[in-house]
């Protein structure tokens, strides 16, 4: 039986580095299956005595056959003898073709629960575990192909599960009990040939798959990299156009596909060898098989319906094993793929909480950094010593030059990470203590660089609080001054702002940020230069506002601007991830130091943009 190379190819892991295939590997990845199916132990035992019925039914078929053409057979010593209709036979030779059917379809019935929720339960456990992994993952991480990782991983248990269950485990019951019924009722040699043939078949089959597998994992090798070069493209779509590097990046992508297609050619040459050498050994068995048959009817050992069944057990054993070069190709792919799935679930949590964590106790507390040192990587330090209080109800800014470590001070109070030394508190918590739950409940943020789900304006806004009322939604809207904005476009709320919100400018995305984070109602506010994507205009029109907001809170401002902090009750400078100067904006002023620098160059700057060009 012919078969095709029409399996597509797997991609690399999320790290980029093959998975090489390995014995150890493949039981590994099966004993992390199985409790998943075992939770529905009843359902796969029913299904597997559905199975067993089948084959009994299928492998009954060919006997009934044989009685059929027994019984029509004219016996040489009474030519004129009258043929009498065997209808009982007939009869059930009907009924085991329908049982057979039946049978196999209430095996597909009882086990479709238990795949796709075991597909269900292990897609869910990915996808929350990947939302509890560190940033430093996800900024590691290659987005295209680590989605095609779960992609392929959650459709892997379904393929393995359909092929062995479903085509290997039944064609392994059949060939025995085949092979059972050659040995008790006629010459050994049919058994002999039988089980010869079977055992050539399927070692040849299994060492050529096993030699062109490095075809088949070049090839996905190829694609992966082909993908996530193709995704990283699309994804920055503005980039390539700014450049005007749609050729450029057209032509990356083609290096990819003739590599990719070169590899598929020898792939599909290799098959060609399987092929021919599967089809010569099904030939030699079956002429070898028919021979024994032949001379057992012309020496009246045999029937001519001995004949026919010899000839129907052949056809049935063979049909099946035709595919077994990629039934076999696809289970080896389906245990890599699946392995590349679970291979997620064992990625270090690396930011977890502690067993006795609790929930945030007093989420409106004093915010304290106290003697902070941070560093991404070990050899690179941040922070050096910060050490400051942000008073419940008060407003601190952060001002520095870009690199200074402003951001980093709200990715640690949010614990995307965790510090090398010293204490971050809230209330007299330290959040390592608290459950990461409850610390980003209680903590709101407006971004930098505002980040929208491909989705509507309205669910957008709603994210900060799904589920709530569209007039919270509306109320939220007008208090960061983009309800009119909204309501002057065609579908108003319900318009799509499209992939990462690109169909609205900087400005409306970092309103709508404002908005879902008011909905939020936390008792802590992060303003990461809130208002950058703004012009002076509209940035005086939600300054107000954003005050309003921060008044009852106790609020962090990270700003680039100095005259949007002016008010805040501390201002702290950072030089290199250190607090070189600290105070309100008179006492810095007062200074001849950094922030007297920075505001001076500020005000320099503003007067040129408002004076008049000659």
């Amino acid at each position: 039986m012919r078969q095709y190379s029409a399996i597509p190819p797997a991609p690399l892991p999320a790290d980029g580095k093959p998975i090489k295939a390995s014995p150890g590997r493949d039981w590994s990845t099966l004993k992390t299956l199985l409790p998943y199916l075992w939770t529905y132990k009843y359902r796969v035992s029913l299904a597997l005595t559905f199975l067993v019925a089948a084959k009994l039914a299928n492998v009954g078929v060919p006997l009934l056959m044989k009685k059929l053409i027994d019984g029509l057979t004219i016996s040489p010593s009474d030519p004129h003898a009258l043929l009498v209709l065997p209808v009982g036979i007939l009869l059930a030779y009907g009924a085991l073709r329908l049982a057979t059917t039946a049978f196999t379809e209430l095996r597909e019935f009882v086990f479709a629960k238990v795949t796709q929720r075991a597909v269900r339960t292990i897609a869910l456990k990915v996808f929350r575990h990947l939302h509890s992994l560190s940033m430093r993952f996800h900024l590691n991480r290659q987005t295209g192909g680590m989605t095609r990782d779960i992609e392929r991983g959650t459709r892997g248990v379904s393929s393995l599960v359909s092929y062995t269950l479903f085509s290997i485990l039944p064609t392994l019951i059949e060939i025995a009990l085949v092979i059972a019924y050659l040995a008790w009722h006629y010459d050994i040699w049919f058994s002999v040939i039988t089980a010869g043939a079977l055992v050539c078949y399927i070692a040849f089959t299994v060492s050529v798959t096993e030699w062109r597998t490095h075809f088949r994992r070049t090839m996905n090798d190829l694609d992966s990299k082909a993908n996530t070069r193709a995704i990283d493209s699309l994804i920055n779509y503005e980039t390539v156009k700014y450049f005007g590097n749609a050729d450029y990046e057209a032509q990356r992508y083609d290096e990819g596909l003739q590599r990719y297609e070169a590899a598929a050619v020898k792939s599909q040459a290799s098959l060609s060898l399987l092929n021919t050498g599967q089809s010569t050994i099904i030939a030699i068995a079956v002429t070898l098989i028919l021979w024994r048959a032949t001379n057992g009817v012309i020496n009246h050992t045999m029937t001519l319906g001995d004949l026919v069944l010899v000839n129907s057990f052949m056809i049935q054993l063979y049909i099946p094993l035709g595919f077994l070069g990629v039934i076999y190709r696809e289970i080896k792919q389906s245990l890599a793929d699946m392995e590349r799935l679970f291979s997620l679930l064992e990625q270090d949590q690396e930011i977890a909480d502690a067993a006795d964590a609790t929930a945030l106790l007093a989420p409106a507390g004093d915010v304290r950094f106290s003697h902070v040192d941070f560093g991404y990587e070990a050899k690179r330090q941040i922070l050096f010593d910060v050490d400051f209080t942000i008073a419940v109800g008060t407003t601190t800014a952060v001002v520095g030059h870009s690199g200074s470590g402003k951001s980093t001070l709200s990715r640690l109070l949010f614990r995307f990470y965790d510090i090398d030394a010293g204490a971050i508190t809230i209330g007299g918590q330290d959040v390592r203590h608290a459950t990461q739950n409850s610390l980003r409940h209680a903590i709101g943020i407006v971004p930098q660089d505002t980040v929208l789900f491909n989705d509507t304006i309205e669910y957008n806004i709603a994210y900060g609080d799904p589920g709530c009322g569209k007039d919270r939604i509306i109320a939220a809207a007008k208090a960061a001054s983009i309800h009119d904005f909204i309501m002057s476009l065609p579908d108003g709320y319900a318009s799509m702002v499209g992939e990462r919100g690109l169909k609205l400018s900087g400005g409306e995305k970092q309103r709508v940020a404002i908005a879902r984070t008011l909905l939020k109602n936390p008792a802590i506010l992060i303003f990461d230069e809130a208002t950058s994507a703004l012009d002076s205009k509209a940035e005086q029109a939600i300054q107000s506002q954003l005050k309003d907001i921060a008044r009852d809170r106790t609020t962090l401002v990270i700003a680039h601007r100095l005259s949007t902090i002016a008010d805040a009750q501390q201002i702290l400078v950072l030089d290199a991830g250190r607090i070189v100067e600290r105070g309100t904006h008179g006492e810095l002023l007062a200074e001849d130091g950094l922030y007297r620098q920075m505001w001076q160059l500020q005000q320099a700057r503003q007067e040129m943009e408002l004076t008049p060009a000659l």
